[in-house]
């Protein structure tokens, strides 16, 4: 079974949506025969990375919000993530393009390392308050899954992956994705959002069956 799950590292939702998939794939009988590919996709590929900005005034400025609503809209859904044992600390969050993020995932990927890889980038923009869009950043957060440093850095030097994340959103666009997370079952069961970890399990068992009969 191949799962492809279209997502952005700075997309709260999706960090949620992965443990919620993760819940429901431990319950999974058949969780070994499940290949994950996750896919690049921008939430916003203008922004330009600032670590002078918190993310209350980003979101502010970007939809018209006052401080104090983006606040409440930020603590909300800190308390989401908390329920899925997820600690956010978006008070140190670093307003960053995620494009470079999002090309370490695809060299992840040749070491079938892209889902430590995705945990890594989530947990470094959410929890840990880390620059996603610095180098050295993601040369760090590359070597703590094991890719070697040099590698990710000659990758980051080049265009190496950028017609590869450009690809994952042309083909998003292509069947409709508007918004992430966003999950392909098999070429056939789509499901958008960060969804109860059950329904994600039904899908699961669901193709499962399918594949059986």
């Amino acid at each position: 079974m191949k799962i492809e799950i279209w997502s952005d590292v700075m997309c709260p939702f999706c960090y949620i949506g992965k443990r919620k998939f993760e819940m429901a794939l431990n319950q999974f009988d058949e969780k070994n025969s499940v290949e994950i590919v996750w896919k690049s996709f921008q939430l916003d590929p203008s922004i330009v990375s600032d670590e002078n900005k918190t993310v209350n005034q980003f979101l502010a400025e970007r939809k018209g919000w006052t401080l104090e609503y983006a606040q409440q809209m930020n603590d909300n859904v800190s308390k989401i993530a908390n329920e899925v044992g997820l600690e956010f600390n978006l008070a140190k969050a670093i307003i960053a393009n995620s494009f470079d993020a999002h090309r370490l995932s695809h060299l992840a990927k040749k070491y079938n390392l892209q889902n430590e890889a995705e945990e890594q980038l989530f947990k470094a923009y959410f929890t840990e308050g880390k620059n996603t869009a610095d180098h050295n950043t993601l040369i760090q957060l590359g070597v703590e899954i094991g890719l070697d440093a040099n590698e990710i850095k000659l990758m980051l030097q080049s265009s190496d992956y950028t017609e590869a994340v450009r690809i994952d959103s042309f083909e998003a666009q292509q069947i409709g994705v508007s918004g992430v997370p966003f999950f392909l079952f098999n070429d056939k069961y789509t499901i958008s959002g960060a969804q109860d970890s059950s329904v994600f399990l039904n899908a699961l068992q669901t193709i499962s069956k399918e594949l059986v009969g």
